[in-house]
């Protein structure tokens, strides 16, 4: 019989070793493994050794000692996240919902049991973890602690948070539900150092890469996401989400084929998923498969009847008409209640395209101004900001600040950018140059963006913050943008199309990195683009599009960038007019091939017959001949256009047959 010295000298050594686990897991292990043998004490050490990365030996103890005790939640959390770091995860799941039974209110064994559910059943996993208790996501107190821990991260801070909300820094759970909060709150960094400690104390557990390729998707790091997605890839049919997240980043990278397979996967582990049909009915649509996405974006519908993005879907295939049940059904869920403020706003856009194909152009103009500024109310625009960083860009890009940097940049010739307003006929433009043997058309490619960010950092200023870059900063940039559109390209083709629309405000910028890199300007004419931007529901990013006097306010802008870009650098950018490109297409297209330094080739000119994925708004408009169609439409709304013309000012004036 053990004397009481001897019990108090082992009871003092377990409370040393359980207040190591938290700091240094195999400390603790070290030291349990000297104790007598004990279910607590074996608890202690499975814990430890599934700490310290031993988890096939921790999973050994604690498999027993969880069957003995069918109530003891912690081991059946110990177990079921030994199992997961396993990447046994159905085994996790159920170890998990034992512990979760056991204490209703244990909540990081909810969350790490929700993160599980996530890989098969989003439904689920989201049920999961959207209880309100002590610990979870949406404790304030909880978020407050970690969002200060990740302000001033310190052993004070971190210990603050075991001892306060038992959370321990080398369990991969909790690190999870950290990285959780980091991105829920915009600490994106955070969110993936997080995810990233997490993984190099885990590399099997399946939650912290899924969520890692999911924060990498959101911040546009497509192939970085691809890259985490794929060791948790497995042919068993159940892995619906994962499936549905490949295809995801699959679209971005422009793997439009391969993604419609990996949605069309997705789809049979989660056959009444709208969300999922309406993206599959994207990557059809981008295919030219216009009669697979009417239907998928119709299931999408039948699943969620609400659904008012789908509806602007089917009207946003231009060339698609509505019958007039689909009318009928719009009208009446816009007349009820119980609509998001995007469900509704989508459905007015859609509405307004079914009255304008029957020619009720003021009722249709009318859902117009609806959807807008329901828009408008959810997305506050700041037009003077635009006003002040194109001033700002006019400034900083003089003679002087160009001619200083005189043999700076990436010497490569690949890129081809083109650039202007959406709604312009860019699309049209980058089809016909990818129907040349030597071009490829990567679409709207976020990089520039993402490098402008990058240099502006926390200044305010920029552009100007590119006049605190060394020399050699700009060829690195180059490199830079190189290297993050590689993963894209799926050909060997001299040159590649990026036509996202807005890279207009980085002509600067572009010019600096890439000198060598064409440029091209696509205008049309003032009042036919901003109504057919008015019209459009863009799902992000368009703000000044939400409002006719904003709108013409951002077109002046466009022109008065351009028209000093003319000036300061003369002959850099090339300008196409649609309306030309329209009345005179083979004199516009060997115009731009000259320009671009390529011979011309008749495949330009019969770019309709181009089989090659499109992802934008004009994806079926561009699989036919140049059509006349789309010049005049904006008459249509003209007794409607006055605080358009307003703030477009002489630019109203242009004649209708050039911008």
């Amino acid at each position: 019989m053990a004397r009481p010295d001897d019990q108090r000298d082992v009871a003092s050594r377990i409370a040393r070793a359980k207040a190591l686990l938290g700091v240094d897991p195999r400390a603790a292990a070290t030291l349990a493994r000297t104790l007598p043998s004990s279910l607590e004490v074996r608890f202690l050490l499975g814990a430890a050794l599934r700490r310290s990365g031993e988890v096939a030996a921790a999973l050994e103890i604690l498999a027993p000692l969880a069957a003995a005790r069918p109530g003891a939640w912690g081991l059946h959390y110990e177990q079921g996240m030994a199992l997961a770091m396993l990447g046994r995860s159905d085994e996790a799941i159920a170890a998990l919902a034992r512990a979760t039974a056991a204490d209703p209110r244990a909540a990081l064994a909810w969350h790490a049991l929700g993160d599980l559910y996530g890989l098969v059943d989003p439904a689920r996993a989201m049920a999961t973890q959207a209880r309100l208790l002590p610990g979870s996501v949406g404790d304030a107190a909880l978020v407050a602690a970690v969002l200060a821990w990740i302000d001033a991260p310190g052993a004070a801070a971190g210990d603050a948070l075991r001892a306060r909300f038992g959370i321990d820094l080398n369990d991969p759970a909790a690190l999870r539900l950290l990285a959780d909060i980091a991105a829920r709150a915009g600490r994106d960094a955070a969110a993936e150092d997080l995810l990233a400690r997490a993984l190099t104390a885990a590399p099997l557990y399946a939650p912290a890469r899924f969520h890692r390729a999911i924060l990498f998707l959101r911040l546009e790091r497509f192939a970085e996401a691809l890259a985490e997605v794929e060791p948790i890839l497995t042919p068993d049919a159940a892995a619906g989400p994962v499936r549905a997240l490949r295809a995801g980043i699959l679209l971005h990278l422009g793997r439009e084929r391969d993604a419609a397979a990996e949605f069309a996967a997705a789809l049979v582990a989660l056959p009444d998923d709208a969300r999922l049909w309406h993206a599959y009915g994207h990557a059809l649509r981008s295919l030219g498969r216009q009669s697979d996405a009417v239907a998928a974006y119709r299931r999408a519908i039948a699943l969620e009847p609400r659904f008012g993005e789908a509806y602007w879907s089917l009207a946003n295939l231009k060339t698609w008409r509505f019958a007039d049940d689909d009318i009928a059904a719009m009208r009446a869920l816009l007349g009820g209640g119980d609509l998001s403020v995007d469900d509704r706003a989508y459905l007015h856009f859609a509405l307004g395209k079914a009255l304008e194909d029957a020619a009720a152009y003021e009722l249709a103009f009318s859902q117009y101004e609806q959807a807008n500024a329901a828009r408008r109310a959810a997305t506050p625009y700041d037009a003077a900001a635009n006003t002040a960083f194109v001033q700002r860009s006019i400034a900083t890009y003089g003679p002087t600040f160009f001619a200083d940097r005189t043999g700076a940049g990436c010497r490569a010739r690949d890129p081809i950018f083109v650039l202007g307003l959406p709604r312009s006929g860019s699309t049209l433009v980058e089809q016909i140059l990818a129907s040349h043997s030597q071009v490829e058309g990567l679409s709207e490619l976020p990089d520039i963006t993402a490098l402008a960010a990058q240099v502006a950092g926390s200044e305010r200023d920029y552009p100007h913050t590119l006049a605190r870059l060394p020399q050699a900063a700009f060829a690195d940039l180059g490199a830079a943008y190189l290297d993050r559109t590689r993963p894209r390209r799926a050909t060997d083709r001299a040159h590649f199309v990026d036509k996202f629309p807005g890279n207009f405000l980085h002509i600067g910028l572009i010019h600096l990195i890439l000198p060598k890199a064409r440029i091209i300007d696509v205008r049309r004419h003032p009042l036919a683009c901003c109504v057919s931007l008015f019209k459009q529901g863009f799902a992000a990013g368009q703000g000044y599009s939400y409002d006719l006097g904003d709108l013409g306010r951002y077109y002046a802008d466009y022109v008065a960038l351009m028209a000093h870009f003319d000036a300061v650098l003369p002959g850099r950018v090339h300008r196409v007019s649609y309306e030309a490109l329209v009345d005179a297409p083979e004199d516009e297209v060997r115009r731009l091939l000259d320009h671009v330094g390529l011979a011309f080739e008749p495949a330009c000119l019969s770019f309709f017959e181009n089989d090659r994925a499109v992802r934008t708004p004009s994806s079926e408009q561009v699989r036919r001949p140049i059509f006349r169609d789309g010049l005049d439409q904006w008459r249509h709304f003209d007794p409607w256009l006055g605080p358009l013309k307003s703030t477009l000012g002489a630019l109203a004036k242009v004649p209708a047959d050039r911008p």
